[in-house]
């Protein structure tokens, strides 16, 4: 039976069409009569801007059919209604930062359906750069069916993902604190970040605090280190000999209350964000049911010490216990991902991955996947995406964490930086295998068990000589082990 040939709309939406064929569709789609199927006849398109927005529907719906609306909250109502009289079910508009955000609250709630695309999606053949040109554009897109919709987390989670990223923008003010205090110390000639490895902590504080007080001997400030520091009392003390401006003490004050002023932000933030978590509902998963290999597949624990006190940028509450419970699965249990990426995780993704239909969707949307123009069956274009996202940031940084890991998944991150040209495509590589790992425990329910670096190098070996064995087959030959001399 012959394979049967795929419409504009259907290639379009798998992905297969090339460079020259989204040129020429937009050159069609310029047209008057583009030739497509419609398949949202009730769109709407909307340009969102920062004092107003345009709205463009069917000429046939209003003799005014682009109109103009303020920012107010008030016109965002008049525009539903208005929309509502045209009988417009859906609108598309991008997702330009937080504009669009109060507009796509009150036009769900009217029953209309927003679809936020990407910007990049939505690329005008050249000349149309105008406001109302925009609008009637996003709308031709979205009455053929042109446009996809973003993912958009649920909104039972979208309280933590904001209090989660309030508390990262604290944690970075704190980091900027600290270089603000060596950078005030350093101008005073005060050494102190060359002996004491870290100034924020225990020794470095508490000598702080002491020159704020106005003490000035550098004897009786280096009496005020911890026992462990290495660096022996003199090498404290000559650390602290230096020049005692007024304002350089005054600066250094400031970088002291901005430090402790962010670190007090946290715990508010750890107490609200503990507080929207326990609201969230305890999630089960099906796990499959596998006989005879229940020992087999059980996750081991993890022998561990007493549990330490949290450091100073880690949260307060017991972030991995309710993780485990609203997520029904343990993601720390893989290798790499920590409680803080677990917890980036849960805040931008959610539980739900019902919006991803393989991990292979999964892992495009992150940015973890190759761009390429295939025309012919042939690769005409390949390059990096640029995606900013979160989540793919933070599961790269579990994949360096994986470099001296004795594990299965650390054995398979070294075997890539072999492999690949850069470290930087072995990280990308890394962190595109421990999305999956995630997806497949969000959506499965099935443990992770660690099989061990030498369970990897066994198979690695295995792999290795199954072609060896056969390319010498293909060529007539045959590989013989060599026996070793004794």
């Amino acid at each position: 039976m012959a394979k049967q040939k795929k419409s504009t709309f259907e290639r379009l939406r798998s992905g297969t069409m090339n460079r020259q064929q989204r040129r020429d569709l937009a050159r069609r789609l310029a047209a008057n009569d583009p030739g497509l199927t419609i398949v949202h006849p009730h769109a709407g398109g909307i340009d969102v801007g920062n004092e107003s927005h345009f709205v463009a529907v069917p000429p046939d719906r209003d003799p005014n059919s682009v109109q103009e609306f303020g920012c107010w909250t008030a016109d965002l109502k008049r525009m539903a209604a208005w929309l509502s009289a045209c009988r417009i079910d859906t609108v598309a508009m991008q997702a330009t930062g937080v504009y669009s955000i109060p507009l796509y609250d009150i036009l769900t709630g009217h029953g209309i359906r927003v679809v936020l695309v990407n910007a990049q999606h939505t690329k005008n053949v050249p000349g149309r750069k105008s406001d109302v040109q925009e609008c009637q554009w996003l709308m031709k897109l979205h009455t053929y069916g042109l446009l996809r919709d973003s993912f958009r987390l649920e909104e039972k989670m979208e309280g933590v993902r904001t209090i989660w990223r309030l508390r990262d923008r604290h944690v970075k003010d704190a980091s900027r604190a600290v270089q603000h205090m060596q950078k005030a110390l350093t101008k005073m000639n005060i050494q102190l970040a060359n002996v004491i490895s870290d100034i924020t902590g225990v020794s470095g504080q508490a000598i702080i605090t002491e020159i704020l007080r106005g003490e000035r001997d550098p004897w009786k400030l280096a009496d005020l280190k911890h026992e462990l520091v290495r660096a022996s009392r003199e090498e404290v003390a000559r650390s602290l000999e230096g020049n005692w401006r007024a304002d350089l003490l005054f600066e250094l004050r400031q970088a002291v209350d901005s430090y402790h002023f962010a670190h007090q932000q946290m715990r508010e933030c750890d107490r609200k964000l503990k507080g929207f978590l326990a609201s969230l509902p305890t999630h089960t998963l099906e796990r499959p049911n596998r006989s005879g290999a229940a020992s087999a597949t059980a996750p081991r624990e993890k022998k561990t010490r007493k549990k330490p006190n949290p450091k100073r940028n880690e949260p307060t509450i017991d972030l991995k216990a309710e993780l485990k419970r609203i997520c029904g699965v343990d993601l720390t249990s893989i290798d790499g991902i920590n409680v803080i990426t677990a917890q980036t995780i849960l805040s931008e993704v959610g539980t739900d991955m019902s919006g991803f239909p393989t991990e292979n969707h999964f892992t495009s949307w992150l940015g973890l996947t190759p761009s390429k123009d295939i025309s012919g069956g042939k690769i005409i274009g390949l390059g990096k995406r640029r995606v900013q996202n979160r989540v793919a940031m933070a599961f790269r940084m579990a994949a360096t964490t994986l470099l001296n890991s004795k594990t299965y998944l650390g054995s398979r991150y070294r075997h890539l930086r072999k492999q690949l040209p850069s470290h930087a495509s072995a990280i990308k590589a890394m962190a595109r295998y421990l999305a999956v790992l995630v997806y497949r425990l969000l959506t499965r329910g099935e443990a992770w068990v660690d099989r061990g670096a030498a369970t990897f190098e066994r198979r690695h070996t295995e792999r290795e000589l199954a072609i060896l064995k056969s390319r010498a087959l293909a060529h007539g030959l045959k590989l013989i082990p060599v026996t070793p001399a004794k």
